[in-house]
């Protein structure tokens, strides 16, 4: 579906609308103000847009849905805005036009603790909601790393270094309160409600979560909560080459050992953070990885296989039952695997992509990926979530040379197609926006796409819900 907007058509609607925006939630939830715009220009990826036009800030669905109808009523392009934090340009105001920031919409998280569920508002980031109910031994277990709002989290799909034991988004969100563009207020499963599983119509659910803001606003989710493990312990372990340390995962998953983090960096990542972190890990591939368990012996049983796998992959060592605050700067330090490799290079910004292939094949595409980039002399490290085949890469970059950004473009369509070319996907976690939107014809095939196409019209027939992002042109 393709509508051409007038960028002058555009701003003429807005000026005309302010007043009535400003009637539905007051003056100070109208930001028209250039320092406040810019804010609103840019996520974490290496994207360059204009700023909204406006910027809005409801307080509650309400407002939000006010919000819609009068910019689908009149044309108006809008995008959500949560923290900011997506690395594909997905909440980026490509065309001017109204930002909707959904950090204003607050509230306490609403857990019900015997269900093991938890109802959450824009505002609340992950680590505000494991704040909330730690007191309950329950905890969020999807971490991206950034301190994303959890309904962004939802709204791109995301995952994260816990994914292999507690799965992703997808497995994750029970329910959800979406606004569609002609204003209307949808609950996904029914108001109110959380069965831990449903036969009952549609999946309503799940068609919202990665639709990166192209087919509603999210403005609540109601998310599964699990029990803190009683028991954790951590290991690291290097190995001579990336591809040794890619079998060594492929193993542990084929022995269905309940690993609940393995985490790969290859030596440039290990490098970085080694510099960034203030660590002395061995400089070479490494596996980070947790276990989790309701025993002591539970843990040291499940660390002693993974040893032996490790040793059996030719590990150049094996270092476990870390103390609580070295495993804390571990993860620290792997949360901070982008940061650190931006820090390589003064002045950078970050080009990050990932993928995701079958288990079966990651030791190669990763061990290939790396390869590639040594070989075209590109600056850039792999590291990623393997148990899900899941992994990034990270290339500084200054965005003015453009003769290295077309190279570094280049790099990243051989890698897409490398995953593609394998049985994965463009995305495994970053979501579409628009940086991928590209290959994905060439990944679900044209059929798919035209259904997408659909089902955008059926719900978004002006197009106005984040226009540009997702889907590729007909």
């Amino acid at each position: 579906m393709r509508r051409v907007f007038s960028t002058q058509a555009i701003q003429t609607a807005i000026e005309k609308s302010l007043p009535d925006f400003q009637k539905i939630a007051g003056s100070s939830a109208v930001r028209t103000q250039e320092s406040v715009r810019r804010q609103f220009a840019r996520d974490e990826s290496h994207f360059i847009s204009p700023p909204p036009a406006v910027v809005l800030e409801p307080t509650n669905v309400e407002q939000v849905s006010k919000f819609l109808k009068l910019c689908n009523d009149r044309g108006i392009p809008i995008v959500p805005f949560g923290t900011g934090t997506g690395l594909e340009g997905g909440s980026m105001s490509t065309l001017g036009g109204v930002c909707i920031s959904t950090q204003q919409i607050t509230g306490e998280p609403e857990l019900r603790e015997q269900d093991f569920v938890c109802s959450v508002k824009p505002s609340t980031t992950r680590l505000a909601l494991n704040d909330a109910i730690k007191h309950s031994g329950l905890f969020f277990p999807v971490d991206p790393g950034a301190d994303a709002s959890v309904c962004g989290m939802v709204a791109t799909s995301a995952s994260g270094t816990n994914a292999i034991r507690y799965g992703t988004m997808k497995e994750n969100v029970i329910n959800l309160e979406v606004v569609l563009a002609d204003g209307t207020i949808l609950h996904t499963k029914g108001k109110g409600r959380c069965p831990r599983k449903s036969s009952a119509g549609f999946n309503f659910t799940e068609l919202f979560v990665g639709s990166e803001g192209t087919l509603g606003v999210i403005t609540q989710a109601t998310v599964k909560v699990h029990p803190r493990p009683q028991f954790l312990s951590a290991a690291v372990c290097s190995f001579p080459s990336v591809h040794q340390a890619a079998s060594t995962v492929v193993e542990i998953l084929q022995w269905s050992i309940p690993v609940a983090r393995i985490e790969l960096l290859d030596t440039v990542q290990v490098q970085a953070s080694n510099a960034y972190s203030n660590l002395t890990l061995r400089e070479s591939p490494t596996l980070f990885i947790e276990f989790h368990g309701s025993s002591e012996k539970e843990v040291a049983d499940q660390t002693a296989a993974v040893e032996d796998i490790c040793k059996s992959h030719e590990s150049l060592d094996f270092d476990s039952g870390a103390s609580d605050e070295k495993m804390a700067s571990l993860w620290k330090a792997r949360h901070n695997a982008y940061y650190a490799a931006l820090a390589m290079r003064t002045g950078a910004r970050g080009f990050t992509t990932d993928v995701c292939v079958p288990i079966s094949k990651l030791a190669d595409v990763i061990s290939e990926t790396r390869s590639d980039l040594d070989e075209h002399d590109i600056l850039g490290t792999v590291v990623g979530h393997v148990g899900d085949g899941n992994f990034h890469v990270i290339l500084p970059t200054i965005e003015e040379d453009k003769t290295e950004h077309r190279k570094i473009q280049s790099f990243s369509d051989r890698l897409v197609r490398r995953a593609l070319a394998a049985d994965g996907t463009c995305t495994g976690e970053h979501g579409i926006g628009l940086g991928k939107r590209k290959y994905l014809r060439e990944e679900l095939g044209e059929n798919t796409i035209r259904l997408m196409h659909t089902v955008k019209k059926a719900l978004d027939p002006k197009n106005i819900m984040n226009p540009g992002k997702v889907l590729p042109e007909l």
